[in-house]
């Protein structure tokens, strides 16, 4: 179904104001349940993938149950009786250290959820902010640090770091409920967006009923968290500031030090009396630009840099992957390992220098090639296997007797020369440099 606005025969505000209306008016139960919408959906939740819910489902088992269920859940959600289940809770730790709570609902309410994202969007975000980028169509966090960025260079020398304490556990409902209620009128939907609020969550095998917050983990959280937010955009946008946010996480750019505490005061104050959200006074700060962080970037001198602490996490997975005690394959080592970089690169290799990239691969292939030393086990094997790779004969008998430590023996000459960067690549080993290479000159990569 069409949720775009039509067109005004006239071209005249009174007739784009009553198509609006129109448009509002279509947003209802009878909209999200369409076949088309729902096939979207469940295209989506399925590309997604994620656990089962409370009831055990899979991904793989859901179309057998959606084929023989869909008729009754289909005419409960018009007759306005369905009733979500509740999400079952898992507990996952911080980057920054603590525990986040997800609520993973079942697989048929995260298509509805999904199918619900799907009908409002058209209808919300073309109203949001420019500064807003988080779960947006056609924004990125890139985008968001790149604006930063873009400030800070145009002299907005102070930034005002906002921490919402425990955002999405802490949402007021009647708050959220009456910033939807804005553009969606139908009572059906309305019921139903506040059931999967209140759907309940499942804590070590108890109901807990849940009174506020937006469970992380439901497609549809991140759509209701950029409605309830919006106001504080809104709001920000009319004093003037410069600003970027993604989702839960939100900068204030300033010019001056005053400025920035001034800021901090009464945004706290619009927070927590209007949308009723509480600032994490503790978390929260007012930090010179070069030593602010935003999204796992900071901005000295000026430019966009990976954080140290980011790096230090990519270090510490590649550790694992490579550990030499890992009893896997290393065609699915080098799976994992390909997996795990390609996305890690596409999201912070934007901010990486080029001396780090080439230390990281340097670093990378000696790991591997201590899981093949340890792989090969007994000096015999590992001297024939040398000599096979390429490697000096007498050079691989000093290495293979060698009684020198896994880290020692992995940049020995007979081991770059057997276990070369060449044949490392062949195998499936990917290249950190080369992945740098291909987002910093695309043309040059090609």
């Amino acid at each position: 179904m069409s949720l775009g606005m039509a067109k005004s025969p006239t071209g005249g505000a009174g007739s784009r104001h009553v198509n609006e209306r129109r448009s509002l008016d279509l947003i209802s139960v009878e909209g999200v349940i369409k076949r088309q919408n729902m096939l979207r959906a469940w295209k989506q939740v399925k590309a997604n993938q994620g656990a089962s819910g409370i009831d055990g489902i899979s991904i793989e088992e859901f179309p057998k149950y959606a084929h023989g269920n869909w008729g009754g859940i289909k005419q409960s959600l018009l007759e306005g009786g369905y009733q979500p289940s509740p999400v079952k809770r898992v507990k996952i730790p911080k980057d920054s250290g603590g525990i986040r709570n997800l609520g993973i609902p079942t697989v048929m309410d995260r298509v509805i959820q999904q199918a619900i994202s799907q009908v409002l969007t058209p209808v919300f975000d073309p109203h949001f902010s420019e500064s807003s980028f988080g779960f947006r169509p056609g924004r990125s966090a890139h985008q968001a640090v790149r604006k930063v960025l873009k400030d800070i260079r145009e002299g907005y020398r102070y930034v005002v770091d906002i921490d919402l304490e425990k955002f999405f556990d802490s949402v007021d409902h009647d708050v959220l409920m009456s910033r939807v209620a804005r553009r969606v009128k139908d009572k059906g939907l309305l019921r139903l967006i506040g059931r999967y609020l209140r759907c309940g969550v499942v804590v070590n095998g108890r109901l807990n009923q849940t009174t506020k917050g937006v469970p992380q983990g439901g497609p549809l959280s991140p759509m209701l968290s950029n409605i309830l937010l919006d106001d504080l955009d809104k709001e920000l946008e009319k004093r003037g500031h410069r600003f970027a946010r993604y989702a839960d996480d939100l900068i204030i750019l300033t010019k001056s030090e005053r400025a920035a505490y001034r800021v901090m005061a009464s945004i706290s104050l619009f927070l927590e009396k209007k949308l009723k959200v509480k600032l994490n006074r503790e978390k929260s700060k007012i930090l010179r630009a070069q030593d602010s962080c935003f999204l796992g970037f900071t901005f000295p001198r000026r430019k966009l840099t990976t954080t140290e602490k980011a790096i230090h996490g990519f270090k510490t997975k590649l550790r694992r992957l490579t550990g030499r005690s890992w009893g896997v394959s290393m065609p699915y080592r080098y799976a994992s390992l390909s997996r795990y970089i390609q996305g890690w690169m596409n999201y912070f290799g934007v901010g990486m220098k080029y001396n780090d990239v080439v230390e990281l691969d340097h670093w990378l292939r000696r790991r591997i090639r201590m899981c093949y030393w340890k792989q090969w086990r007994k000096a015999r094997r590992r001297i024939g296997e040398l000599i096979k790779l390429g490697s000096a004969r007498y050079q691989a008998i000093l290495t293979g007797l060698s009684r020198k430590s896994y880290w020692h023996l992995a940049k020995t000459l007979s081991t770059n020369m057997g276990l070369s960067k060449a044949f490392l690549e062949q195998q499936g080993l990917v290249s950190i440099r080369t992945l740098w290479i291909q987002i910093h000159y695309p043309a040059k990569a090609r």
